[in-house]
């Protein structure tokens, strides 16, 4: 979204119609040119090009911490109640990898279940628990303090430490020009935001 007005002001003679879920749509079926897409590899049955590597850090807002406590390990986060991607392996346990590589399962329990990143992470900001969320959703907020890392020493994640930031699309026999500029602007520009956000 933060690169959307730039787009338009960059080709304004394209007309966007955007999706915004975490489900995994049906491209051909829902007639969609792009879509990016999170997850260890890239989707069988399409074609695209990873834009980036992605981390996942746990952080929490410090007004939840001053009331809840800082939690010292991974496995204290059992005992309260998180904010949560309402998605399979997103909602009932997350991982983490200490520097020696061994990996610890926090099973987590939540009262509150989101559909969207942004929610989740304004609920963080709003203190309502600890989120397990992207880096790029939060680098800023972790910058100027509305966020704490609880665990900046582990990597973490829900499913799988190596995952990627994909954009794909159906086809390479077909390619529209709208399309292409679509996919020439978004792996130049989401690279570059991703490195610096501000």
């Amino acid at each position: 979204m933060p690169l959307l007005a730039d787009f338009r002001q960059t080709y304004p003679g394209l007309s966007l119609e955007l999706l915004l879920t975490d489900s995994n749509l049906d491209l051909i079926g829902e007639r969609i040119d792009v879509a990016i897409r999170l997850g260890p590899r890239l989707d069988v049955g399409y074609v695209g090009t990873k834009l980036f590597s992605t981390r996942y850090r746990v952080c929490a807002s410090p007004a939840y911490l001053a009331r809840a406590g800082v939690p010292s390990s991974p496995i204290q986060l059992a005992e309260q109640k998180c904010v949560v991607f309402n998605l399979p392996g997103f909602r009932d346990r997350w991982l983490f990898r200490d520097v020696g590589g061994k990996v610890i399962e926090v099973p987590i329990t939540s009262a509150v279940r989101l559909s969207s990143a942004l929610a989740v992470r304004q609920c963080a900001l709003d203190g309502l628990g600890p989120v397990l969320i992207g880096h790029w959703n939060i680098d800023a907020d972790l910058a100027n303090g509305s966020l704490i890392d609880l665990f900046p020493e582990y990597s973490v994640t829900a499913t799988d430490f190596d995952t990627a930031a994909w954009i794909i699309y159906p086809s390479r026999s077909y390619l529209p020009a709208k399309v292409r500029t679509f996919i020439d602007f978004a792996r130049e520009r989401l690279r570059r935001y991703v490195l610096d956000p501000g």
